[in-house]
């Protein structure tokens, strides 16, 4: 079984050397970098803007892996493409219109991405499995980084990949929120595929390592 895909949050990076911290990662044996995009109302704080986003992307050499914390976010999926996005989550409380949010995702050429709030069951995933590509759960309350991990994570990863299982999905797990060393095997023994970690590798000693921690334990 491969080992899982790591996405540093670029949220916890240090923006005053942020061209730094990308080119750590790409050199890293990171896989993915994860930008958090907050607007202040679906989540008490605001991160990046489409500047800061279209600046990361001239330099990422991977996937890139947008997480919209923001409402109506239908309005800006064409304008993500455009910044470079591989990967674009939405947050199901933000939808109104699931299905066709996704479909507008995909027509962009982008992967579909679906994120639940701790307080969300995984069963409002039941109809559109099938056409989400990444389902990301928050394993802490979105707005923050270096929160505290919350434990009733591993019973909904475990639930959701029954439900993957069970529909013929080929859909990913990624956790996001207080992800460690501590728990990144048990994450992955759950069922989680990507695993996305901002404070637990960039207030490291060594960012590079830490990720190659990560990569080692869950190899």
């Amino acid at each position: 079984m491969s080992s899982s895909i790591i996405a540093p949050s670029i949220l916890a990076a240090d923006f005053a050397n942020l061209q730094r911290d990308i080119e750590m990662v790409n050199s890293s044996e990171a896989d993915w970098f994860h930008i958090d995009i907050m607007d202040g109302v679906f989540v008490p704080n605001i991160s990046f803007g489409m500047p800061v986003l279209k600046a990361i992307t001239k330099h990422a050499k991977k996937t890139v892996d947008v997480h919209l914390m923001i409402v109506d976010p239908d309005r800006y999926i064409k304008t993500f493409a455009a910044l470079g996005s591989d990967i674009l989550t939405v947050h199901y409380e933000a939808c109104t219109h699931l299905h066709r949010t996704l479909q507008a995702i995909k027509s962009e050429g982008m992967k579909a991405g679906v994120a639940l709030n701790p307080h969300t069951n995984i069963n409002v995933l039941q109809d559109t499995i099938q056409d989400i590509d990444l389902v990301c759960l928050m394993s802490v309350n979105p707005g923050f980084g270096g929160q505290s991990f919350i434990e009733n994570t591993y019973n909904k990863v475990k639930q959701l990949k029954a439900m993957i299982d069970e529909k013929g999905a080929s859909t990913k797990i990624e956790i996001d929120g207080g992800v460690t060393s501590a728990n990144a095997q048990k994450l992955k023994d759950a069922g989680a595929d990507v695993l996305v970690a901002g404070s637990f590798v960039f207030k490291s000693k060594n960012p590079s390592d830490t990720i190659k921690e990560l990569k080692g334990l869950t190899a």
